[in-house]
């Protein structure tokens, strides 16, 4: 009962929002919110900033994309920055084309998805609310009923520009329904809606032979030409092309470059003017935002041809690459799990995350720099700090090629072999190796994978597979350290007073007899080696840690284990370092004894409770890093 519930909210909403009125009263709600007129451009705009904006890493990160599009923060900026805001201040960008760019793949239609289903919430909203004339099939503008010689009076009143003229067949009814007066025509509230065609168009080409120019711009009624008598009758026509429908929001133009030139030609003028050609009319007037995409080859294809440089003029073309940080290539494989029935799958920690490095390095472009490889710079893509390396670093990265992205492995192909090892496995758990193995075999299968990226791609998840190694023998030997943080703590407290004593060069007491001691220089040593501090730079290493616990206690805040990350690392792994022989000897004895096994079993109680494994998965995880401490 709560859906059927819910249904009748919405209804009851939906009838409270609804309005109808006389052009005068419009004209009041006009001089009240100026905002209800503005063009659709600016709806769009609008739409997206008022939905929030973030900053993130010295970027604008707008809310309204950041649910289902992952890591594409600079391209959506640049869509938003340079297309949409000065489009939305009447520039002369808002007489372009948006054509979005990108591989298969990329989110190209998710954004345009977004776009629709935004406005269609967005036309419910007080900011986003849109009237028209009441009864016209293209939802026309209130406003342009406004006479030619009184816009600038209108303007000065309203500080309101109007673009466009009455159509055809508004133009009769103003005439043969009101009897020319304008401040009785009729105005509605209308809400946009893909499925009602209000305000939201798609059009997709098919065959040019028998697709009709009337699915973009209409079409004469003839069963009506007998009682109107005429073809350039306007009630003898019908307004329901895709540009018809889509005015006063957004049209999807769906594989635009595909097209017969004569529907493409409609847009040259739609574009720059703000109007097309319908029938036996005179100009329509039309105000939408045409959206269409397309991939890189069918792009260049289309440049290249001459015949197309009118309309490639009216193109503003937006790159939509691939996602490069493995983070986001994560989330994005979570989305699409989440959207299936087998959500409820346990997915072994880091088995997406090995998934997304593959997916990654397949679409990085090899440094330029000598000193960094692509494993590194993946890191560092995905804000991981490397050492030796600052944000100036990854900038300079990302300028040295302007097509990065743009090609490499899908996620729909990975989603597609994580999918496989699902079924495969029988719904089970499934691990990091078990998505590798089923990419690496999956590269036989693709069509458009040329033998010499095969070779590249099989490097690339051999190198995500080593990532995955490291990442699995610090999990298993985190979870043999019993009570970790305390250990880590009880080293990094005896460490600091070392440093402490060094830094001062004074005698550290023993606890127990109370006899005076230098500082322990081979504890100090074999903890800084862990990083590669050699012994030239140990001396700023440790003051510098000084340093920092200083600062720490002039602002009144406790230097703890996590207050240097360069330390806490090395103390991991000085840990991690001791503990191997036990961790090797417990995970690979076949017939492990009483003491062994109770560890075994501690271990993956660990791995179970703090670290988000399963039974199975758990064991898996302690038989490979058993094998991987033997070799």
């Amino acid at each position: 009962m709560d859906i059927l519930k819910k249904i009748e909210q919405y209804r009851e909403e939906e009838q409270r929002l609804k309005w109808e009125g006389t052009f005068a009263d419009y004209l009041e709600i006009v001089k009240e919110n100026p905002i209800v007129a503005q063009s659709a451009h600016s709806r769009v705009y609008n739409m997206i900033k008022d939905s929030g904006i973030d900053e993130k890493d010295g970027k604008k990160v707008y809310r309204f994309f950041d649910k289902e599009l992952f890591g594409l923060e600079e391209p959506l900026e640049r869509l938003v920055e340079e297309y949409f805001h000065p489009a939305a201040k009447r520039l002369d960008v808002r007489k372009r084309i948006l054509l979005l760019m990108g591989p298969v793949s990329g989110g190209k239609s998710t954004l345009v998805t977004m776009l629709k289903r935004g406005l269609e919430a967005y036309s419910l909203t007080d900011q986003g609310a849109v009237y028209a004339i009441k009864g016209c099939p293209m939802h026309e503008d209130p406003l342009h009923l406004i006479p030619q010689h009184l816009r600038d009076d209108f303007y000065k009143e309203y500080g309101i520009r109007i673009q466009g003229n009455l159509s055809p067949l508004n133009m009769m009814r103003l005439e043969q329904e009101y009897g020319g007066r304008i401040e009785d025509v009729k105005v509605e509230r209308i809400f946009f809606s893909e499925d009602k065609r209000t305000g939201i168009g798609t059009f997709s080409p098919s065959d040019p032979k028998s697709q009709d120019i009337a699915d973009l711009t209409g079409s004469i009624d003839f069963s009506t030409i007998a009682e109107y008598g005429s073809e350039s009758d306007p009630r003898a026509y019908r307004f329901d092309g895709e540009l018809n429908k889509a005015n006063r929001g957004m049209m999807e133009f769906q594989e635009m470059l595909k097209c017969d030139e004569k529907f493409l030609w409609h847009l040259l003028s739609l574009t720059q003017e703000g109007n097309f050609k319908a029938g036996r009319f005179a100009l329509i007037s039309a105000d939408e935002l045409i959206v269409a995409h397309t991939n890189e080859t069918e792009y260049r294809s289309f440049i290249a041809n001459k015949k197309n440089e009118a309309l490639h003029s009216r193109i503003i073309v937006m790159p939509i690459p691939y996602n490069l940080k493995v983070s986001e290539e994560e989330r994005i494989y979570e989305k699409m799990i989440a959207e299936s029935d087998v959500s409820e799958v346990h997915i072994a920690p880091h088995t997406l995350k090995v998934a997304a490095m593959f997916s990654i390095l397949t679409r990085l472009k090899e440094p330029k720099r000598s000193d960094v490889d692509l494993v590194k710079k993946m890191r560092l893509y995905d804000g991981e700090s490397v050492e030796g390396y600052n944000s100036a670093d990854v900038e300079d990265l990302k300028k040295e090629y302007n097509d990065e992205g743009m090609s490499g492995i899908d996620p729909r192909y990975v989603i597609n072999r994580i999918s496989s090892t699902i079924i495969r496995k029988n719904m089970e758990s499934i691990n990091a190796l078990d998505v590798l193995r089923s990419l690496k075999e999956g590269l036989d299968q693709h069509p458009s994978i040329s033998a010499e990226n095969r070779e590249r791609y099989l490097n690339f998840i051999s190198a995500a597979r080593k990532e995955y190694d490291e990442m699995a023998k610090k999990e298993v030997q985190k979870a043999f350290v019993y009570s970790y943080e305390e250990s880590a703590k009880t080293l990094m407290d005896n460490y600091l007073d070392n440093v402490e004593a060094y830094c001062n060069k004074i005698k550290l007491r023993d606890p127990l007899t109370g006899e005076e001691m230098s500082p322990d220089e081979k504890l100090m040593r074999s903890i800084e080696e862990q990083i590669g501090i050699s012994e030239n730079a140990k001396k700023a290493f440790r003051e510098e840690i000084l340093i920092r616990i200083s600062a720490y206690a002039r602002k009144g805040k406790r230097f703890d284990y996590n207050s240097h990350e360069r330390l806490r690392e090395a103390i991991q792994k000085k840990l991690f370092a001791d503990l191997k022989d036990v961790v090797k000897i417990t995970t690979s004895t076949k017939t492990p004894d009483e003491q062994q096994l109770k560890k075994i079993n501690e271990v993956v109680a660990r791995l179970i409770d703090e670290h988000g494994y399963n039974s199975t998965s758990a064991n898996e995880l302690l038989k490979y890093v058993g094998s991987l401490l033997n070799r």
